[in-house]
């Protein structure tokens, strides 16, 4: 009889349980977007007869009913605790903590990856200039290269991938910066690089393209507690960042012009350092194409016209040559040259920035004049290996 009455409130515990969890499902709060993951969070899908009988729906709510999971963000930090601590896995997510810090396993390095990423530099290089164009290459190494010897997880062989970069890539001078890094100086709950910890590293990439170097630098406070992209994705405690930038008389003195959505603004977007993402307080994060003018606030919106996204090849031309007649520098990018693009400007009156993640390079000459510039591929091995993004 005992046993029959222990069973009985077994089942009925597990029964209010799942009732629970059932109508907070369909009745609780809906979020929309993840802060944790950085992501958009899936909907409810919309239903109909041909989304049914082809599958789509199912896998669609599929989607819904794992975002909107009740109590979704504490079972992720549980689960992620469990696999690491009680069953012993060595990351999670592709991500894994080693001395406070958080980092993605990148490997194994993938050759034709690096082949697709020069076809393009060579297309832009094809087109777009000539032997009065210095150009220069340089590989940022993801934060796994630092920390993997220790740690024991898998890497990439980054000097081979520097060595392959360099062979492939033989129209640009090779610029190795990879001595000058280390684990310190990325954050620990983020990909990217500190930017008060790449001064050596600007001012090396400056001195081989023959440009001066401006090192009267101070360093600001943004947040004390920053959590980046890693934090969320791994869902591991981990203590936050502080985030940090510099200023200087060249980086007060100039303007920001994004092309994209055809407005002038500043280096440093403090609106975006408290959004979801505060990295994109550095020149507001990805932007296909931005113009960074010196001491000429202003001039660069009389480029614009209503044409389309972006202006034409005349106003873009006569906004340009007018905005800054001095040395110019075109950096092709990731994100990681938001941060170190600002530490440039002591060497160069004008620094446009594409990222052809974003933009097609066969449109580039529309907008970009490439006439006696220099131009810098700056990549780190995070986009190199997945150069797929590429266009």
């Amino acid at each position: 009889m005992r046993t029959e009455r222990k069973d009985q409130v077994v089942c009925i515990g597990a029964a209010a349980i799942l009732a629970v969890f059932f109508l907070l499902s369909v009745f609780g709060p809906k979020a929309e977007y993840s802060y944790s993951e950085r992501r958009m969070l899936a909907k409810l899908p919309i239903f109909s007869s041909s989304a049914v009988l082809s599958g789509r729906w199912m896998r669609a709510f599929e989607d819904y009913t794992v975002d909107q999971f009740p109590f979704r963000e504490p079972l992720r930090r549980v689960k992620a605790w469990t696999a690491i601590h009680l069953f012993g896995r060595r990351e999670y997510n592709g991500l894994y903590v080693w001395d406070g810090s958080c980092a993605a396993v990148e490997y194994p390095l993938a050759e034709e990856k690096l082949d697709w990423a020069v076809e393009r530099f060579q297309l832009i290089r094809e087109r777009y200039l000539n032997d009065q164009n210095r150009v220069f290459l340089s590989v940022v190494p993801d934060k796994n290269c630092f920390l993997a010897a220790e740690s024991g997880h898998l890497a990439l062989d980054y000097p081979a991938l520097e060595q392959m970069m360099a062979k492939k890539a033989a129209f640009a001078q090779y610029i190795s910066i990879s001595d000058l890094l280390a684990k310190e100086d990325y954050y620990k709950t983020d990909p990217h690089w500190r930017q008060e910890c790449i001064t050596d590293v600007a001012e090396r990439l400056a001195s081989r393209m023959g440009a001066s170097f401006e090192d009267e630098y101070q360093v600001h406070v943004l947040t004390e507690n920053f959590y980046g992209a890693y934090y969320g994705q791994a869902a591991l405690p981990m203590e936050p960042d502080s985030l940090r930038y510099v200023t200087g008389p060249a980086i007060e003195e100039c303007r920001v012009y994004d092309w994209q959505e055809q407005k002038e603004g500043e280096v440093y977007d403090r609106k975006l350092g408290t959004g979801r993402d505060p990295y994109e307080f550095f020149l507001s994060g990805s932007r296909p194409l931005l113009t960074i003018t010196k001491g000429q606030a202003g001039q660069t919106e009389t480029a614009v016209t209503g044409e389309a996204a972006m202006p034409g090849a005349a106003e873009r031309s006569a906004g340009q040559k007018g905005a800054a007649q001095g040395k110019r520098l075109v950096l092709f990018r990731d994100s990681f040259g938001s941060s170190i693009a600002p530490l440039l400007l002591g060497g160069y009156d004008q620094i446009t920035l594409v990222d052809i993640r974003y933009i097609h390079p066969e449109v580039l000459g529309r907008f970009v004049d490439f006439t006696d510039c220099d131009v810098l591929f700056l990549y780190s091995t995070l986009v190199l290996n997945h150069s797929e993004t590429l266009k």
